[in-house]
């Protein structure tokens, strides 16, 4: 069953409306639409029920007024239809919730599946300004507002409204029309005011919506950054950043609360009015003799029967409200622009040989400015070629437009004489592997992340991957084994460990392509060693771009490309550009005087300082 694609959106509360009602009403799912006209027939039933309980109780005291002890049974068999009435409603109403909590739960299920894939497809550009704090919260309660929406607008808003122009039509049928009309026009004048106080009062409920979102975000992204907070002595500053989005909060909560206040005191007032009238209007019937005790009794029914799903309208209204905002946010996220999007029709990537060609390429993140400018370069087929120059140069950037984050300019990326814009993004993906500076881990077990390189791969394979980036014996040695959790972005592991289980997660995934973005710059010396004869390893016999910063740990590649300012200045073999004395010899001679590159002494093919 294929998932409704919402289309661009104004924010209205109909359009949010229009917007979620595919989702109720899916194409192809028989037994789903089935549920909704069940669930529907139920509620008109629960209703039609719940009118006939005033009347039976009429009847009840009509007869207990007119009739002796010996003809008890005629009281009797009202009360007992009564009871049966309000049995009836209680049941009817429970059934519609039963069967219609498959269809609210299933739409639930696939409007956060569709959001969730939404995020992730969306370019790297979104998630880079994203306030992952109240992105989270955006969903949460989108989601909740859906649930909020059916629960009060099917099963509350409409049956009353239902129900109110049937209770109308019978006591104009019964009476006359002053008493329907009076009952119309209380319940129109509270629906009203409480439209009017409510649209009023919505900008309070904004402002805590968005104060709460800040307060949470900041909250999330000071306990992410513990560490930093700590070595800076930032607590306190921390404190205040947090305490000045709770106190702008405090602040609409307050203002929303005496706004509420104002609500429920007007909403009383109008019942209340509403009910004396008609109560006075029924005694001078009685008193004129046009209307009996039961007649009393049953406009009283009525209308407090009227007047207690009205008294929780207000509230009910709020909430349908709330729930369209935040239903208009999560939608609004369904609308951001995938900026990267595969073509229609794509076909998968092909691999032969696994041959990476930047063909001209010229790209900025900014149109304004260029971060790459005219680059051209080929990687052939199970070779290797090193990309250095100073930070902003744009190296890290060839990896991201390799994995195709973000569409060149101008120009073209192919591997195997394919554009990357031709093929679809999954397959692309899969035939790259990388192993970053930053290695972010997910807060689950060791295996779990090595799994993630392929998810389904055996333990056998896991455990064959951890020993070739050789880091199964540290795993054994610990006391959980596999099963060890590396905590909040792995940080209960080390800089050396992390990068070995990334290189494992690598190992399984089987990539045709490996992409080393700076990967052990950030590590010591001995566990860069270390890691730099695990990566020869792994990418013997691959097409490999390696992002360099220590320039001897590139010196045997068989092609060394230099970067300045988005150009290439430079290109050649190691040897080849210390003779050049260039810009790479220039900076080789820099890492020389600094200690760097004569760390590495012993893992680089050839020192020359000329």
């Amino acid at each position: 069953m294929r998932n409704p694609v919402p289309t661009r959106r104004s924010g209205s509360g109909f359009a949010t409306l229009r917007t979620l009602l595919p989702y109720l009403w899916p194409p192809g799912a028989a037994n789903l639409r089935l549920r909704i006209v069940t669930a529907v027939a139920f509620l008109i039933a629960a209703k039609v029920a719940n009118v006939y309980v005033p009347i039976f109780y009429k009847g009840a005291v009509d007869a207990l007024g007119t009739t002796a002890g010996a003809t008890l049974a005629i009281p009797l068999g009202m009360i007992l239809a009564y009871g049966g009435a309000r049995v009836l409603t209680l049941l009817f109403s429970e059934l519609r919730d039963a069967v219609f909590a498959r269809v609210a739960q299933h739409a639930i299920r696939v409007v956060g599946l569709q959001v969730f894939r939404h995020l992730h497809a969306l370019a790297l550009r979104f998630h880079l300004a994203r306030q992952t704090g109240g992105l989270t919260r955006s969903i949460e309660r989108g989601t909740k507002a859906i649930d909020t929406l059916l629960s009060y607008m099917l099963f509350n808003v409409l049956p009353t409204l239902f129900e109110i122009g049937l209770v109308t039509i019978i006591l104009w049928r019964m009476f006359d029309v002053w008493f329907a009309l009076a009952t119309f026009v209380t319940v129109a004048l509270y629906i009203g005011y409480t439209l009017v106080i409510t649209e009023w009062r919505t900008k309070f409920r904004r402002q805590m919506n968005e104060t709460d979102s800040e307060a949470n975000t900041k909250a999330i992204d000071s306990l992410l950054n513990y560490e930093t907070v700590k070595y800076f002595g930032n607590e306190e500053h921390e404190a205040r950043r947090y305490d000045h989005a709770l106190d702008r909060y405090e602040r609409a909560a307050v203002k929303s609360q005496v706004s509420l206040s104002l609500l429920n005191i007007g909403q009383a007032a109008i019942i209340s009015i509403g009910l004396t009238v008609v109560m006075w209007m029924a005694a001078r019937g009685i008193a004129a003799g046009r209307m009996s005790i039961g007649d009393f009794v049953l406009v009283n029914a009525y209308l407090v029967q009227l007047y207690q799903p009205l008294n929780f309208f207000g509230f009910v209204y709020r909430e349908i409200k709330q729930s369209l905002i935040d239903m208009d946010r999560m939608f609004e996220l369904l609308s951001e622009d995938r900026e990267v999007a595969d073509r229609p029709g794509a076909p998968a990537l092909q691999v032969h040989g696994a041959e990476v060609e930047f063909r001209h390429v010229v790209f900025g993140y900014d149109p304004r400015r260029l971060i790459l400018q005219d680059v051209s370069f080929t990687i052939p087929a199970g070779k290797t070629v090193a990309v250095v120059g100073s930070s902003g140069a744009g190296k890290s950037t060839l990896s991201r437009l390799l994995f195709r984050f973000y569409d060149v300019n101008a120009g073209a990326i192919l591997v195997d004489g394919q554009d990357i814009r031709d093929v679809t993004q999954a397959s692309l993906r899969a035939a790259i592997g990388i192993v970053p500076q930053d290695t972010v881990l997910f807060n689950d077990t060791i295996y779990y992340n090595i799994a993630y390189g392929r998810p389904g791969a055996t333990q056998a394979e896991v455990e064959e991957a951890a020993r070739l980036a050789h880091i199964h014996d540290f795993i054994l040695a610990m006391p959980d084994g596999y099963n060890t959790i590396v905590g909040e972005r792995g940080l209960k592991l080390s800089g050396g460990e992390k990068q070995r289980v990334a290189i494992a997660r690598t190992i399984l995934k089987r990539p045709a392509i490996l992409v080393f973005d700076e990967a052990t710059s950030a590590l010591d010396t001995h566990t860069e060693r270390e890691i730099q004869a695990n990566l020869r390893e792994v990418s013997k016999g691959r097409t490999t771009l390696t992002i360099a910063h220590r320039l001897s740990t590139i010196v045997d590649a068989d092609e060394i490309i230099v970067l300045d300012g988005g150009k290439i200045v430079e290109r050649g073999r190691h040897h080849q550009l210390l003779t050049r004395n260039g810009a790479y010899a220039a900076m080789w001679k820099r890492q020389q005087a600094s200690g760097e590159g004569e760390e590495l002494k012993p893992y680089g093919a050839v020192v020359d300082t000329a």
